[in-house]
């Protein structure tokens, strides 16, 4: 009986990480942004899992789509390889960064893992192009301006697959663990919400950090190790940041 509880328990989430060194650029700030590329449990503080080299690295930003696998730097904490990157803006304007990993096997789970991820930083305050999307095979589009959230603000977006709103999609939710406090228990680890027929999801932001928001869906399986065909979890993954009004 207790081994059929521990197959049938919750599952900690697995969450791609895209953490820039500040949500907001400004003069203040200075142009240059720090990335960081981890694949992990956030609220838990790991463990980290070993990424492989990204499929897709890049930027839309005021000059169109740019390309930036050449500047992703592989770091290896506790022998398991994250990536970093740095980049400079140019110009004002909204910025969303993407990343689409390499397909990650979870034995646990028999699956792979695909999370396409997206951040968007604003650079000097036109607050423009934040709404628009790359097209990901999994895409959160925020309804909320995703950027200068106080805590309390209600984070609203659409789950879409292939450029069509996901009805019902699951969207798994968690904080970006400063080590500030511990869950209770399982249920606060990761928050769950459900997308309505149109897609739509919300959810009200309780504390200052990083939130990632990830719309979960099955994909079309792949050949596992053993070359059986195994399930894939495609997320789409949009991180956003709030602070406390003082």
């Amino acid at each position: 009986m207790f081994a059929l509880m521990l197959a049938t328990g919750p599952a900690s989430a697995h969450f791609q990480e895209l953490i820039p060194s500040t949500p907001i650029v400004t003069q203040a700030t200075g142009p240059l942004i720090g990335l960081n590329l981890t694949f992990t449990h956030p609220m838990e503080r790991g463990p980290v899992m070993p990424m492989g080299e990204p499929v897709r690295f890049g930027v839309l930003g005021p000059d169109g789509l740019a390309d930036l696998k050449s500047l992703l730097h592989p770091a290896e904490p506790d022998d398991r390889r994250t990536y970093t990157a740095e980049y400079r803006v140019q110009a004002p304007g909204d910025y969303i960064f993407f990343v689409e990993p390499a397909p990650y096997w979870d034995a646990a789970e028999g699956a792979w893992i695909i999370h396409y991820t997206k951040l968007i930083v604003d650079a000097y305050g036109p607050a423009q192009g934040w709404g628009a999307e790359l097209g990901l095979p999994v895409e959160i589009a925020p309804l909320t301006r995703p950027y200068g959230l106080w805590t309390g603000n209600l984070f609203r977006g659409v789950v879409k697959r292939g450029g069509t709103p996901a009805p019902f999609a699951r969207v798994e939710v968690e904080w970006h663990n400063d080590g500030s406090m511990s869950p209770p228990s399982d249920p606060y680890v990761t928050q769950m919400v459900k997308a309505d027929a149109n897609g739509v999801f919300a959810y009200a932001i309780p504390r200052a950090g990083w939130w990632g928001f990830a719309a979960l869906l099955e994909g079309d399986s792949l050949p596992g190790p053993s070359g059986e065909p195994a399930t894939v979890e495609l997320g789409g993954l949009i991180w956003v940041h709030a602070r406390d009004m003082r």
